[in-house]
């Protein structure tokens, strides 16, 4: 028993749990949520800074409120199914093959909310305010399957507070500039190997396996038969901003720049265990503790254009770039005296090049069409974890929009998003290795009522 008086590491496991990559297969890049509006589902975002038909203008281009006539009230919702099916397998932290099963479809299917209001407030000035849901997703694994010390459940949750003001500078420019308020909130769960742990421990000290064996066995602690789940909640309040810029180059066409800056998250909250072994937690050990994280929610820069060919047709575009760059590392700090754990995340910024097409068949109805190709900035398989199952995305998405009267419009769109079976070789020190693929899909059904006060 002496050879184990050295505590084992656990903030390498507790790292694991929230740094290993909270984020599940969003429909953005990374972890960040486009579905910002059902009018612009349509066509697959393209020209979302510059077409400024309703007041989701708010969050893709402010400068876009001077283009709304009255006041207008928009609410809308997106029914999100996404799928990610796992096939492959690990090895435990020692190097022994896991056993379980393939995880089951990680993937949920979620409601994303968004509310948006404009209000002139002079004739040249506007005021708007949006709230939406611009980060998050939720990734759930059966138990008992092979990637468990990896990640089990992870789930996140954003919600922005964004009001704005527009201002019509010129005839043909117009200038926008908002506020956000943010609040993240994330839990994430996964297995701990006390088994691996002891053992590890034990031959890090100089022991052979027969020593680990004759240390930890007695004690139950064999690996993979003594499974702990660790699990951590964490939330925060932070602030950011968003600007743009609308300019009509000629009647009938416009161009926008959209820019919203990153915002740093300082999530605290804490870590608990259950089925916890009295060897770890005699030592203070997978105990209950606080912790905090931090976490930068990267900036993004877009350029849209809006062309009428004429009464009937219109073109759209949009290039949207996103410094992922800033998510370099996640580090978690404990109010214990254990030391800061730190995890290379080492991503790359991505770009999002979307076209599309409205067509106006009479003064009610509106048809839309769209594709869009979004980059994943995960670099390589070695870096894909399984809560961020990601790659690259191919949109192709169409939409309607009916207005019976001068004050009532609805929106509908629908997207399918095409992902190319994606490779994962990741390796934890505390999780051990986990080699495999992972056939996704992404499909989205949107919705929005738009009023409008005259």
């Amino acid at each position: 028993m002496n050879r184990i008086a050295r505590k084992p590491s656990a903030s390498p496991l507790i790292g694991a749990i929230l740094m290993t990559g909270a984020w599940g297969p969003a429909q953005g890049a990374g972890f960040a949520l486009v579905e910002q509006s059902a009018s612009g589902m349509g066509n697959a975002y393209a020209g979302a800074a510059a077409n400024a038909e309703d007041a989701s203008t708010v969050f893709f281009n402010p400068a876009g409120l001077t283009q709304l006539k009255g006041r207008q009230l928009v609410v809308a919702g997106h029914i999100v199914r996404t799928g990610a099916d796992f096939s492959g397998s690990a090895t435990d932290a020692l190097g022994n093959p896991v056993t379980g099963g393939d995880g089951g479809d990680a993937g949920d299917t979620a409601l994303i909310p968004n509310l948006y209001y404009a209000m002139p407030l002079r004739e040249d000035l506007v005021f708007g305010l949006g709230v939406n849901v611009p980060f998050g997703l939720k990734t759930e694994y059966d138990d008992g399957w092979v990637g468990r010390y990896h990640a089990l459940t992870s789930e996140v949750m954003t919600l922005n507070i964004n009001p704005s003001l527009a201002w019509q500078a010129t005839p043909k420019l117009s200038l926008g500039a908002g506020v956000s308020a943010q609040y993240i909130e994330a839990e994430l769960s996964q297995a701990v190997d006390q088994g691996s742990a002891c053992y590890g421990n034990v031959i890090s000290q100089g022991g052979n396996l027969a020593a680990a064996q004759a240390t930890c066995d007695p004690l139950g602690l064999t690996p993979q038969g003594a499974d702990a789940t660790a699990e951590i909640e964490g939330d925060d309040w932070s602030f950011g901003f968003n600007l743009g810029l609308l300019y009509e180059i000629q009647p009938g066409s416009r161009v926008g720049l959209a820019y919203r800056s990153r915002i740093e998250q300082d999530l605290k909250g804490d870590a608990s265990f259950t089925n916890a072994h009295p060897l770890f937690t005699n030592q203070g050990v997978f105990v209950p503790t606080d912790v905090s994280a931090g976490v930068t929610l990267p900036e993004s820069a877009s350029l849209s254009l809006s062309h009428d060919l004429n009464d009937r047709w219109t073109l759209l575009a949009d290039y949207t770039w996103t410094r992922w760059e800033r998510f370099d590392e996640l580090r978690i700090e404990f109010d214990s005296n254990q030391p800061d754990s730190v995890t290379p995340e080492n991503w790359s910024n991505s770009n999002r090049y979307s076209v599309g097409v409205n067509y106006r068949h009479n003064s009610a109805w509106l048809l839309r069409a769209g594709m869009a190709f979004d980059e994943e900035p995960i670099p390589d398989a070695q870096a894909r974890t399984p809560r961020i199952p990601g790659n690259d995305r191919r949109w192709l998405a169409v939409g309607a929009s009916y207005s019976p009267s001068q004050t009532l419009r609805v929106d509908v769109g629908y997207a399918h998003l095409f992902i190319k079976d994606t490779d994962i070789d990741h390796t934890s020190a505390s999780a051990g290795t986990i080699t495999g693929e992972y056939d996704s899909s992404v499909d989205i059904v949107s919705a929005q009522l738009v009023w409008n006060f005259r």
